[in-house]
């Protein structure tokens, strides 16, 4: 206990012996006034332990704070200073710990453990993520409260994006696919790359199905089809991922999983901003540079705040054009920003505005061909492309003490994409002849949920959801200046579903996880012209329900077993068919998983972390995205598959600052259907699904007094090879390489200088068979991985 100083507090600190933190909104939600700006004292505690940190606070205020949790020794406090109240110094000391302060009365407070987000294991390969001592490491896209011992499925958690992270470079949702093998992706370019999780790839072209993998941008999609938008990662706290169909909670679409963005919050209490900027040289390319830029302004001390984001980058080109007599022909621009308006109201409310917009142009493709060179290609015409993306969301919550929480969540996502390919030579043409596919996208939702988390006792969450969603394809054929309209498609998509799920601790030991999501939906499709065909079906209706089912089982005090059965689907629509003015129908396909697994913890900051995981899935009427010999696109489900699973995560801490640590995934899948079976079975696998990839590492992190701190890490990852689509025409080998990287930081204060080099060993090989669908009959086309690149970047933190 920390005291102020009565005989009474006396006794109850010989009683209470271990040390606290404060519960900073419970005066402001139970409408207890605070003191005065002009009343406050002014508070200044170095970083040190947190329970010295609240001896040291009480000290100064008076205040008594009590506490019995072991853990605040393991946790180090925040330098605070300043005029404030003492809640707001608690809150500060507090932030971020996994505890939380409950008052006594107005002067008095008793720290305990606040009640626990769904957690999930780092991915080793990201050197700069580390778990809080004595706490767990936070994630929520389970939409329910649960420790990572006790959450029944895979998951991971993949952090380090924020400004004062030492790893300064520009990341994207591409970048993080690369960096972890449960995770795959197309390599077609940024912004247009599709994303899988686990194997569950259908396709590797963009077309009208549902992705597999939902994207979200905290409680709002990203997008219901088309290429993940590869937004820029400043500023992100975390990127989450739950593996395996979300069927129950996330509704049509999640087959693969979920990933969820999670940005950094508001700060109501403090003022800051930093600066990043960074500058890349590709040996043989074109450089490449970065800006980024973050500020937080609370307008009303614990009531108002707004942060705004903002950035701009470019990637230089590598790719040559031996026609054209061209080089680095590849060059890509970002730029972005974001804005959130957070306001408090008291009484555990809370409300949050936000709206993103970011736009990627590329100068052409980034493509070779085998038979011109590794870094080379000829074609007649540049191939631009462009992706934008705008969001509009409103997110409103309400927290009771007795674990209670109320969340609406409504958001409006406007997409935006442009390809253009040169199909001179697909057609024989002596002009030039440009294809070009736009697609249009505009997404609203809305989702209310009420749910209850209670340590040991049954927790459960109750929802409504609405999505709307209309999508639109249009296409183009000819003379670049003046292409004529062909046929495209319009689908229209309505949905409307409740769900639950409940998780019933049975013994202090097991828990058994409930669910279930009822969904009535209806996708329209209707063509852009009068079709030569009429064989198609206009609307279709989808009524469905997704069950869960899931067992934790603590086998010892930091390892457990878990088990998981759930279900999945994305609803079927209409796509253009091969041959000119023609339309067809897709069907809806579902998927049906089960895995098993165990993950062990570390009690301290040294020992192992481990994660393990067997999978089985089961797809039927598998849609996909597909291309002709004569490169016109086609949507059809091309039958079923059988997915196997093998997933581990490690990281081992042999002394305090020095971490190995390994990932690794082998994947078994066979695809059976008349298009599988026109190729050998060797190559009757889903697209983008490697049998094995894993990466690996070491980093060191160790401080220099208080003021600096320096790491270093080397990595390497492995892909191994994997086919470009289902069936002997696509059936194109890709992969099969290994990559080294490296990073070296030091901060000083409020200043971080990184300087990192990718792909030292400048390995050449193919990560994607593709980059101009018009010409796919000749089997000629590369994605060559970027020669050896080295960054330097600096951050300012004020």
């Amino acid at each position: 206990m920390a005291s102020g100083g009565s005989s009474r507090h006396d006794r109850r600190r010989a009683l209470q012996p271990a040390l606290a933190c404060v519960l900073f909104p419970i005066l402001i939600l139970t409408g207890q006034p605070l003191a005065a700006r002009a009343d406050a004292p002014r508070i200044a505690i170095a970083p040190q332990p947190l329970d010295r940190a609240v001896m040291e606070l009480a000290r100064q205020t008076g205040f008594d704070i009590i506490s019995t949790e072991p853990g605040l020794r393991r946790m180090r406090s925040p330098r605070i200073a300043g005029k404030m109240t003492p809640q707001t110094a608690l809150r500060r000391l507090l932030e971020g710990t996994g505890f939380r302060a409950v008052a006594i009365d107005a002067h008095s407070f008793r720290i305990e453990r606040a009640p626990l987000r769904v957690v999930a294991p780092r991915v080793p390969a990201q050197p700069d993520r580390e778990a809080s001592p004595g706490g767990d490491i936070i994630v929520t896209a389970s939409k329910r409260s649960s420790s990572l011992l006790r959450f029944p499925g895979s998951a991971i958690l993949i952090g380090g994006f924020a400004p004062g992270a030492q790893d300064t470079r520009p990341r994207t949702m591409d970048d993080v696919a690369r960096a972890t093998p449960v995770l795959q992706n197309t390599e077609l370019g940024i912004g247009r790359n599709k994303i899988f999780i686990r194997g569950i790839a259908d396709s590797s072209f963009n077309g009208a199905t549902q992705s597999t993998a939902s994207l979200y941008f905290d409680e709002v999609p990203l997008g219901y089809s088309g290429p993940e938008p590869s937004l820029n990662l400043y500023d992100i706290k975390a990127v989450e991922v739950l593996e395996g169909p979300q069927g129950t909670l996330y509704g049509a679409g999640a087959i693969g999983g979920i990933i969820r963005l999670t940005p950094n919050a508001v700060d109501l209490t403090r003022t800051a901003a930093s600066v990043s900027s960074g500058i890349t040289a590709t040996q043989g390319g074109e450089p490449g540079f970065d800006v980024a830029g973050m500020a937080n302004l609370p307008i009303v001390e614990d009531r108002i705040g707004l942060r705004v984001v903002g950035y701009r980058s470019r990637d230089g080109g590598y790719i040559g054009d031996r026609l054209r007599r061209l080089s680095n022909i590849n060059r890509t621009d970002t730029e972005g920003g974001r804005a959130t308006l957070r306001i408090d109201p008291g009484a555990g409310w809370s409300v949050e505005l936000g709206a993103l917009k970011q736009r990627i142009a590329a100068v052409d493709a980034q493509y070779a061909e085998r038979i011109v060179a590794a870094l080379d290609r000829r074609s007649r015409l540049a191939q631009p492309y462009s992706s934008d993306i705008s969001l509009l969301r409103a997110v409103v919550r309400k927290r009771w003490d007795s674990g209670l929480e109320l969340l609406s969540a409504t958001g409006y996502i406007d997409r935006q994409t442009a390809d253009v390919f040169d199909a001179t030579r697909a057609i024989g043409s002596t002009g030039p002849t440009v294809y070009t596919n736009a697609q249009s996208a505009a997404l609203f939702v809305q989702e209310a949920r009420l749910s209850r988390a209670v340590p040991g006792k049954i927790g459960w969450l109750f929802g409504v959801a609405y999505l709307h969603n209309r999508d639109i394809q249009a296409r183009a054929f000819g003379p670049p200046n003046q292409p004529l309209d062909i046929i495209g498609v319009t689908n229209q998509t309505d949905s409307v579903s409740a769900f639950g799920e409940a998780t019933w601790p049975a013994t202090d030991r097991l828990s058994v996880t409930l669910g279930a999501r009822a969904t009535a939906a209806r996708t329209d499709g209707e063509p852009s012209s009068r079709p030569r065909n009429n064989s198609f079906v206009r609307g279709r209706a989808t009524r469905r329900v997704d069950p869960t089912l899931a067992l934790s089982w603590l086998v010892a005090k930091r390892t457990a077993l878990f088990a998981r059965f759930q279900t999945g689907y994305r609803t079927g629509g209409l796509a253009v068919a091969p041959g000119v003015g023609r339309v067809q129908d897709f069907r809806s396909d579902s998927v049906i998983v089960g895995e098993i697994g165990l993950r062990t913890q570390r009690s301290g900051e040294t020992g192992l972390e481990l994660s393990a995981a067997l999978s089985y899935a089961r797809w039927r009427d598998i849609q996909a995205d597909l291309y002709n010999r004569r490169g016109q696109p086609y949507t059809a489900n091309i039958g079923n598959a059988e997915i196997a699973g093998v997933e581990a995560t490690g990281d081992w801490a042999p002394l305090r600052g020095l971490h190995a640590s390994f990932a690794l995934l082998y994947s078994y899948n066979i695809v059976d259907g008349p298009t599988a079976q026109s190729s050998v079975r060797v190559n009757r696998r889903l697209p983008e699904t490697p049998a094995f990839s894993g990466n690996a590492g070491v980093r060191y992190h160790w401080s220099h007094g208080r003021a600096s701190d320096f790491n270093v890490a080397v990595s390497a990852r492995y892909v191994g090879r994997s086919v470009l689509g289902t069936g002997d025409f696509l059936d194109v080998s890709q992969g099969k390489y290994a990559v080294v990287d490296a990073q070296f930081g030091w901060r000083w204060k409020g200043i971080a200088l990184t300087v990192s080099g990718d792909n030292l060993a400048n390995a050449s090989a193919n990560r994607f068979s593709l980059g101009n669908p018009t010409i796919l009959a000749t089997r000629q086309q590369t994605t060559p991985l970027r020669p050896r690149n080295v960054r330097v970047g600096v951050t300012i933190g004020f």
